[in-house]
């Protein structure tokens, strides 16, 4: 018996996203086209249009599903969760096509007539969440405004990898993000939770 056709129609999907990915990520928006997707896919031209109309729609469909590209877990909580999240993000950036696309993407966004903070403001509510977190484990200092340091992190975050992608192809991202919290750790955390919050101490396992 055959496979059933929506099962079928899933895969197909997931093969032309996956494809799509792989494409963007290796030529930018511009330098992607639709033959190229369809090629790396092994779809056919009916197939590709039946799910997705246009490049540009193939791009809308990567980048909103950024988060959803994300396999992190941890037993930590509060602002050594957000710290182990970072450097998780880091290892998917440089191992994880689907996600490093999204990445790309929401950096380009203008070359396909976009103007979407959506994802950036995906991750400021994801980070003020474990801001939160970290407040009532009382590990923030009074200052600290939770909402307004998730959207300092997500900018300082964006700057970084973009930085890091340029100079190493994010190879040296990890140490630069060791160095961001080693400045930003005494900002924010009181000295009590500094004293329990671990850096990795082998930032060059993380890029094995």
């Amino acid at each position: 018996m055959g496979e059933p056709k929506q099962e079928r129609a899933v895969k197909t999907r997931e093969a032309i996203l996956h494809a799509a990915a792989q494409i963007f990520d290796e030529c930018g928006y511009s330098g992607a086209s639709i033959s190229k997707i369809m090629a790396r896919a092994n779809v056919t031209q009916g197939g590709m249009y039946f799910h997705f109309k246009s490049k540009k729609g193939l791009a809308q469909a990567v980048l909103a599903h950024q988060q959803d590209f994300v396999h992190f877990s941890t037993e930590s909580a509060g602002l050594q969760k957000l710290i182990d999240l970072s450097f998780g993000l880091a290892y998917e950036l440089q191992s994880n096509v689907l996600f490093r696309a999204s990445v790309r993407l929401a950096v380009e966004q203008g070359e396909f007539g976009l103007r979407d903070d959506t994802a950036y403001q995906e991750w400021v509510n994801e980070f003020y969440g474990l801001l939160c977190e970290a407040r009532g484990r009382g590990e923030l200092l009074p200052e600290v405004d939770e909402r307004e340091f998730a959207n300092v992190l997500v900018g300082a975050y964006s700057g970084t990898q973009i930085f890091s992608n340029v100079s190493s192809g994010r190879a040296d991202l990890p140490e630069r993000l060791v160095s961001m919290w080693r400045y930003f750790l005494p900002g924010v955390a009181t000295p009590q939770a500094r004293a329990r919050f671990r850096l990795p101490t082998n930032v060059q396992r993380l890029a094995a």
